[in-house]
């Protein structure tokens, strides 16, 4: 499969950079999909991800590989991407990937695959005759296929490198309710996660594949909101493995009730609290923020701790935390 490089001054009309492709590849199924090119701020080059199939002979999972470049005309060769749920092949198929910066992150790469479940149709004959999905010699396929597969959405990420981050196993995006949303294909990401508010982002979802009724539902997120440090009303803790950092402010994005509450400790490698950032010396915090900067009694600077190894100690009730950051 080859890949094509167009160019624009205008953005409107454009043009071959060169008759030749720029990037050619002979991984099984290569580019048959969305891929995704973009400039890493992080890695300093440009970064190209395309779908791929393991395997041709049935027995492949369709993946992603990457490949990267630092003009967009000479491309390294492309390296499957592994996962950490082990190994190379992902437990089920990723019919794409949609790999992008995160725009609050840029060093933190955010994919939302749809899971292709391939021969695990949910819908019976009834249900499937009621759509109109009945045999049909005149079209190609037939039309039962729609009902063959399901679909969904996961979320994973990346630091660079060879690596997706598949912590979070579960689903993203659901199909929800509807027959037609638990046909073949559908419920499939588009690329992007874009800003949409002061304290809100959103991502959009092609619901209703070769029906009709096919459109794009725009779900929205609070900003960071992927995934959240949950601790239920009667509490809980999390200390961080040793880090370093840059900066004097530790800023949190964080939701709690009204009967809840979060407190910072900051601790040394060995996991003693350091003097003025301890538990007793955090005044709790309350309230639903997107930007909070962490104080003690003391005040908030911690430019005293930055480039030394500590831990993080947040002690939590009926609380979310999604997101922190040293600036």
């Amino acid at each position: 499969m080859d890949l094509y490089l167009f160019d624009s001054p205008n953005g409107v009309k454009f043009r071959k950079a060169q008759e030749e492709p720029v990037f050619t590849t002979t991984l099984p199924n290569g580019f048959d999909g969305i891929q995704s090119i973009f400039w890493s701020e992080a890695e300093n080059r440009y970064l190209l991800y395309f779908r791929y199939m393991t395997a041709n002979d049935g027995t492949g999972k369709r993946s992603v590989a990457r490949s990267t470049s630092s003009d967009l005309m000479i491309w390294t060769e492309p390296v499957p991407m592994e996962y950490t749920t082990g190994g190379i092949v992902p437990p089920e198929h990723l019919y794409e990937h949609q790999t992008v910066p995160y725009f609050r992150a840029p060093h933190i790469y955010v994919a939302f695959p749809p899971r292709f479940m391939q021969g695990e149709g949910v819908l019976e004959e009834e249900a499937a005759t009621e759509l109109g999905l009945v045999p049909d010699p005149t079209v190609p396929w037939g039309s039962y296929w729609r009902i063959k597969d399901s679909s969904d959405a996961a979320f994973m990420t990346s630091r660079g490198g060879t690596l997706y981050d598949r912590t979070f196993m579960s689903v993203f995006v659901r199909p929800g309710p509807g027959a037609v949303n638990w046909t073949s294909r559908t419920n499939y990401p588009l690329q992007g996660v874009v800003p949409t508010g002061a304290n809100e982002m959103s991502l959009y979802v092609a619901r209703h594949y070769a029906d009709p009724s096919w459109y794009i539902q725009r779900m929205t997120l609070r900003l960071d909101g992927f995934a959240s440090l949950n601790a239920p009303y009667e509490g809980g803790q999390l200390v961080t493995k040793p880090l370093r950092f840059k900066g004097t402010q530790l800023e949190i994005n964080y939701s709690t009730s009204a009967a809840g509450g979060l407190k910072v400790e900051i601790q040394n490698e060995k996991g003693q609290p350091v003097k003025g950032f301890s538990l007793q010396e955090c005044p709790e915090i309350i309230g639903d923020e997107i930007s909070r900067i962490v104080s003690w009694k003391e005040g908030d600077d911690v430019g005293s701790l930055a480039g030394k190894p500590v831990r993080l100690r947040f002690v939590m009730k009926d609380a979310d935390l999604y997101s922190l950051r040293f600036r």
